[in-house]
């Protein structure tokens, strides 16, 4: 049977990708929706391409030139794409194939305007859309014509902007195909874009319209600025109307033209609420089709609505399944832990099944669900008050729900049922032996985990995991553990409160927590100066470290001078806090122990801006500074009227924050040892799969959640295609911003600071540690490229626990999330840093290098010229 390099629209549904590109097997799609108006027209398939570059063989090693050029190499992307598209648009186009396509086009009518459009494989994707980055021409009219278009169209898959977006998104240049679609022109009236879901909120239920006169080109070249309708539940919702100077129309001989819209019809609208209502209606058809929202182009005939292109939203951030219709509120969970970024499959199911409360996932990110806690006015008021203590954002955009009319359901109290917001209603005695013992009980465990890990295997051994998880919750529901946490927690608050009330102080606590006993992220920032100190000396040792580039180093390092006493003291670190990583909830992120070359830049830069010494020397200033604090605070309250009573409740809690407010950041070291035995028994396992031949690497786990990986070892079979799912799924949801607040309709919030007590310009925040700092920005977002001098100020996205050895060599804080008692700013404050966080965009609003004034006690950055 002879080939066929033309097929209608009618033939081709999303089957046919492959062969149709993303834009014609949507467009054949959506000529099969009933009620939904198609141009009609062809498609020339990637057969025909395929057929017309295989006829120049040049275009094979210009290819492979271009995958080897860096994605940062600009300037030789725009020359070789430029090469390329030469090469295809001189190419003759084989006369049976131009006999094919002319005769399609004598179908409709030669001498009929056409629009032929570029439809590649890697376009109008679920994950990622492509939009624009290939060409298309409108009003084409006769054969010739239509056919150099085609050619031009083929050409286009090697646009600079093409190419580019295709190695932003992972997507190889040889890989790709390109099919032309051949469509009637229509003349339209209007014409724009529907959202089928709001761009901007993420809200499922509102579609937006943007509309202009005339062909959709004058909207999509940014000519005009567009009207905008916004529909929900059948009813526009919100409108502007623009003044729309300019409109693209179709020439007689074919091309188009930009025309001035006469003045008197500039500010009418160019759609009436019924027609958007209409569009929207339309909208929702093709939506229930393709199964999910839609960015749809439309043209407005003789008020009918034609249909030219539907893609995927790519820009969403998913929504929790819930399982029903009813009104859902979810809370982020990264924002808590201060890890926003995308997990894989496994790091997630072994937080839900570790954690106290039951987690739902999105976008590859934990959310909590809060709506039955917004429900009755006793609990949202406890809530509203934790959430605002720890992070105000968070607050903000839990009131902003509230304020949408109906979406919480409004219920009585019940007897009973309003939490404190404070914590447990029996506070637990101000006394060190408390804090021992808890730290002696969780140790016991996790060395009882351990012993008992080493002894399982396959089958056996998720059925003890299983059970690890009980004891797990249990530790950490203890609720003695609870209330020690909050005791240190609500002493502070305590102390801010009362101080700022009596002595008109803002955030005192940051000063009398100074070098608090027992906190071990602080510690373990402090015992990382202290292997500097061993270092420092052996100036062999250091050239050598500062060379490193893998994780082998440590084998490396006995056969300098000072080797061994290095290796040594760099293993006794990993053995007390290897366990632990940026992401470290995330199970599956590498350990310290196994990357230990993360750690490298940080004990150059300890060995470099510190002298010997430096860690007690740190800690004993702190306490003095501390120490100081609370005899002057005291002083100044026994002055006031009812002072001796003001300065014994103070010395209380100055008593009970010291001694509680270190082992605030003990829970978090629990876990994470008894993430590190978990993964280390996985992993053993997962070595088992790759030498079964089930799994071709081991870290392919990670993208198995922890039941189908206990299947995969009981079966020996790994489903290869569901890894590949799962990889391409987690690259699309690493370029996802997590919201602090999501809602079942798919808003997005994050909240915001309504302040108007800061400089004009200045970037808001929380202050979270006392003082004013001013110094160079580093904005760093992976340790191991860290690089501080004496001075610098740390701009990062978020801080967990692994991030503190580097706080002991700056001067100052900034972050994007974070909140009163997140783990960066517990450590800042025992640091005595400067620190605002939760500072929206903070690494892209602050440059490198920049000079910065960090505003601690206001909570605010000033960027300085």
């Amino acid at each position: 049977m002879t080939e066929r390099y033309v097929l209608d629209l009618q033939e081709i549904d999303e089957s046919r990708l492959a062969v149709a590109g993303g834009k014609g097997a949507h467009l054949g799609s959506l000529s099969r929706i009933e009620g939904v108006r198609v141009p009609a027209g062809f498609c020339v398939t990637t057969d025909a391409y395929r057929r017309v570059v295989a006829q120049e063989p040049s275009i094979a090693a210009q290819l492979d030139r271009l995958s080897r050029v860096s994605p940062d190499d600009q300037e030789a992307i725009r020359t070789l794409s430029a090469e390329i598209r030469r090469t295809v648009e001189e190419i003759a186009v084989p006369d049976d194939l131009a006999r094919e396509i002319t005769l399609a086009l004598r179908r409709s009518g030669e001498q009929v305007p056409h629009a032929v459009r570029s439809s590649a494989t890697a376009e109008d994707l679920p994950t990622a859309s492509f939009a624009g980055q290939q060409d298309t021409y409108l009003n084409v009219v006769g054969a010739a014509a239509v056919l150099r278009h085609v050619s031009r169209c083929w050409a286009s898959l090697f646009t600079e902007r093409a190419v580019t977006y295709r190695r932003r998104n992972g997507v190889d240049d040889r890989t790709v195909l390109m099919a032309v679609v051949v469509q009637q022109m229509v003349f339209p009236q209007a014409s724009g874009i529907l959202f089928t879901a709001d761009p901007v909120t993420g809200n499922r239920t509102v579609a937006t319209v943007d509309a202009g006169f005339g062909l959709g080109e004058a909207l999509v070249s940014g000519l005009v600025n567009p009207d905008v309708l916004k529909v929900r539940h059948g009813e526009v919702v919100a409108r502007t109307i623009s003044a729309k100077q300019r409109e693209v129309r179709a020439l007689p001989a074919g091309g188009t033209q930009e025309v001035a819209v006469d003045a008197r019809r500039q500010e009418e609208p160019a759609l009436t609420d019924a027609q958007a209502v209409r569009l929207a209606e339309l909208g929702r058809r093709i939506e229930a089709h393709f199964g999910r929202p839609q960015d749809i182009e439309w043209c407005l005939v003789d008020d009918d609505f034609h249909i030219v292109q539907s893609r995927p939203i790519t820009t969403l951030f998913p929504v929790p399944e819930s399982g029903d219709e009813e009104n859902h509120v979810y809370v982020s969970v990264g924002h808590q832990q201060m890890m926003t970024d995308a997990m894989r499959p496994l790091g997630l199911s072994m937080w839900q099944l570790t954690a106290m409360a039951r987690m739902h996932t999105a976008g590859g990110r934990l959310f909590v669900e809060v709506t039955e806690r917004l429900a009755t006015p006793a609990s949202r008021a406890a809530l509203l008050e934790l959430m605002g203590r720890g992070d105000p954002l968070v607050r903000d955009a839990l009131e902003t729900v509230l304020d949408r009319e109906d979406f919480v359901p409004s219920r009585p109290d019940t007897p009973g049922g309003g939490v404190r917001a404070g914590g447990p209603p029996e506070p637990v005695e101000t006394d060190p032996a408390v804090v021992t013992g808890l730290i002696e009980r969780s140790q016991a465990s996790i060395a009882a985990l351990r012993r008992e890990a080493r002894t399982r295997s396959g089958p056996e051994l998720f059925d003890f995991l299983l059970e690890a998880f009980e004891e797990h919750k249990r530790v950490l529901t203890d609720p003695l553990n609870f209330k020690a946490i909050m005791a240190g927690m609500e002493a502070t608050w305590w102390l801010n409160d009362k101080l700022e009330e009596w002595l008109g102080e803002k955030n005192a606590a940051d000063t009398l927590t100074l070098s608090a006993p027992g906190n071990v992220t602080s510690e373990m920032g402090l015992a990382l100066l202290d292997v500097a100190d061993v270092i420092r000396p052996h100036a062999q040792v250091v050239d050598f470290l500062a060379g490193v580039e893998d994780d082998g180093f440590l084998d490396e390092l006995v056969k300098l001078p000072g080797g061994t006493e290095a290796r040594d003291a760099i293993e006794a670190y990993l053995d007390r806090y290897g366990m632990r990583c940026v992401g470290e909830i995330d199970v599956t992120r590498p350990r310290w122990s196994e990357r230990p070359s993360t750690l490298v830049p940080v004990i150059l830069d300890n060995v470099r801006n510190f002298g010997p010494g430096a860690a007690r020397e740190r800690f004993e200033q702190g306490r003095r500074q501390a120490s100081r604090k609370e005899q002057e605070v005291l002083e100044r309250l026994r002055a006031l009227p009812d002072g001796e009573r003001k300065a014994a409740e103070t010395k209380d809690m100055i008593d009970r924050v010291r001694t509680f407010i270190g082992y605030r950041e003990y829970p978090k070291y629990d876990i994470i040892s008894r993430y590190f035995v978990y993964k280390q028994a996985l992993m053993a396992e997962a070595e088992r799969l790759v030498e079964a031949g089930a799994l071709a690497d081991r870290d392919d786990v990670f993208y198995l959640t922890f039941e189908e990986f206990r299947e995969a070892v009981r079966s020996k079979q790994v489903d290869d295609r569901l890894v590949r799912q799962r990889k391409e799924e987690f690259r699309v949801h690493q370029a996802l911003t997590p919201p602090r607040v999501l809602t079942s309709d798919g808003e997005a919030l994050s909240g915001a600071y309504r302040r108007d007590d800061v400089p004009a310009g200045a970037l808001i925040g929380l202050p979270v540690s006392t003082g004013t700092v001013e110094g160079r920005a580093r904005v760093i977002l992976d340790m191991a490229d860290a690089d501080l001098e004496a001075g610098d100020i740390l701009v990062t996205t978020f801080t967990d626990p692994s991030w503190s050895p580097l706080f002991v060599g700056i001067a100052g804080l900034v972050t994007e999330v974070g909140g009163q008692m997140t783990h960066g700013a517990v450590i800042a404050r025992e640091y005595g840093l400067p620190a605002v966080v939760g500072v929206e965009q903070a690494t892209r609003r602050i440059r490198d290098g920049q000079r910065i004034r960090v505003h601690g006690t206001d909570g605010y950055v000033e960027i300085l010229p």
